[in-house]
């Protein structure tokens, strides 16, 4: 079975990008289109005749659900002794934009992604969003069982270390800002009064999420303060979503 399917794979036009796949995820896709459409930008989306454009942006969408689902079930059974707190920051921490990006980059599937010039100069979340739409095509492709799998033993396993993610310190600053990139929001800090005089001085940091205000935060440095409002808006968010 695997030798018929290597042959197939030899002698098929998309040859390249199937070996590619099997490299770095260790399987030969059965659907390529799906796969072949995770990896298309925006930028050179297709028109089909009924005027919709094709590119990985619904694959996107899911394969952010699905891969959600899955390190919440790993670190569910990873970390049997910690609240869902822990659990949820582990998670974002993870599935953070700046860390699908480096997976992305890391795993190689910067270089299969179809773009103009233009967006690979300047969209910097490309690699992250081609990767969660590779996980929904292999969602769609292979199902849930096999992408959880795939996603723990050559992912998760291989390219992340999660003891060291579990050290870090959250910069919830940060945390913000991917979170408003993914949902595609404008997220905000501001300074809306400076308190006092001298070495006594406070600044007051405002967290908008489109215009709304969503925390406040104050002390002695413009930083402390956007780091502490920064936190109270996104446990806020975290709250929300749970």
């Amino acid at each position: 079975m695997i030798f018929f399917k290597v042959i197939r794979t030899y002698f098929s036009e998309n040859r390249t990008l199937l070996f590619c796949i099997k490299n770095i995820f260790g399987f030969y896709p059965g659907n390529i289109f799906l796969y072949k459409l995770a990896l298309r930008h925006r930028s050179v989306a297709k028109e089909t005749l009924n005027g919709l454009r094709l590119s990985n942006e619904r694959l996107e969408y899911l394969g952010d659900a699905v891969l959600s689902s899955i390190v919440a079930d790993f670190l569910f059974k990873t970390f049997p002794y910690k609240d869902e707190g822990f659990l949820t920051e582990i998670r974002s921490r993870i599935v953070s934009r700046s860390q699908l990006n480096r997976l992305g980059q890391k795993l190689g599937l910067t270089r299969l992604i179809l773009s103009n010039a233009e967006s690979r100069n300047q969209c910097k979340s490309m690699s992250g969003d081609a990767f969660e739409a590779f996980i929904g095509a292999m969602y769609i492709d292979r199902g849930y069982q096999f992408t959880r799998k795939i996603v723990i033993n050559r992912v998760i396993k291989l390219h992340l270390d999660i003891h060291e993610l579990v050290k870090q310190d959250a910069n919830y600053k940060s945390l913000m800002i991917e979170w408003g990139q993914k949902e595609k929001k404008s997220v905000e800090f501001n300074v809306i009064d400076e308190i006092g005089e001298g070495f006594k001085k406070q600044y007051l940091i405002e967290v908008s999420i489109e215009k709304e205000k969503i925390a406040q935060a104050q002390d002695y440095s413009i930083k402390g303060a956007e780091k502490l409002a920064a936190e109270k808006a996104y446990t806020q968010i975290v709250a929300e979503l749970n």
